[in-house]
């Protein structure tokens, strides 16, 4: 088992066993893989990262909480993370998921990261899992004095504040690999035309739509 990982994490597991799982992908065809690891890990970051976000900025909102806790938590974020602390090489696959770069893909970085943190919290409890999650997680938490934009949502409010329907968001084209899709979307709302938008993700697609589209409506 590489040593890296404990020295990444700062975390010496008593059951290696749970290390070795949570670096496993079921592509490796053994018994145990990261799966259930990360359905755990999953519930055990957002505890951490609510808790967080409650004691960090204290003054704020739900609705502003809500923004910056699912900014942290999602995929994208935790991807690069792992790619920061130089997790991808870790992760134990099969060839053909390696020939097709799974290593590089950020829902499989992801969810070894949060399986990772599953397996902490089942070998040792809260609190070393905590110490990780604040370590690597609240550089980004503390980085923004204000809530991240998020731009479907702001061009929702802003259409609405001037009696306008809601946009609609519709998928032009998905290229690329499928462990590495492009997608382009494009948001439309009503008269005032359209927008599109290109991502790693849908939902990262869709926010570069709307951001675009505000652009248009806000500087014309």
């Amino acid at each position: 088992m590489p040593t890296e990982i404990i020295e990444i994490l700062g975390y010496e597991f008593t059951n290696r066993g749970l290390l070795t799982a949570a670096l496993t992908h079921r592509s490796s065809c053994v018994e145990v893989n990261y799966e259930r690891l990360e359905f755990l890990g999953d519930r055990v970051l957002g505890l951490v990262i609510a808790d967080l976000l409650l004691e960090t900025f204290p003054k704020e909102n739900e609705g502003d909480l809500s923004q910056r806790y699912h900014a942290l938590v999602r995929k994208e974020s935790l991807a690069n993370i792992a790619h920061n602390i130089g997790l991808p090489p870790l992760i134990r696959m099969g060839h053909p998921e390696h020939e097709c770069g799974g290593r590089e893909n950020e829902a499989i970085i992801a969810d070894v990261l949060e399986a990772l943190l599953g397996a902490v919290y089942l070998d040792g409890g809260l609190a070393p899992a905590k110490k990780i999650i604040t370590q690597y997680f609240m550089p980004a938490m503390s980085t923004n004095s204000f809530p991240p934009q998020d731009a479907k949502t702001t061009l929702q409010e802003w259409l609405q504040s001037k009696g306008l329907g809601l946009p609609n968001y519709t998928l032009i084209e998905q290229k690329g690999p499928d462990h590495q899709p492009t997608f382009i979307v494009a948001v439309t709302a009503g008269q005032l035309g359209t927008a599109e938008g290109i991502g790693k993700s849908k939902r990262a697609a869709e926010q570069e739509a709307a951001a675009n589209m505000l652009a248009d409506l806000t500087n014309g």
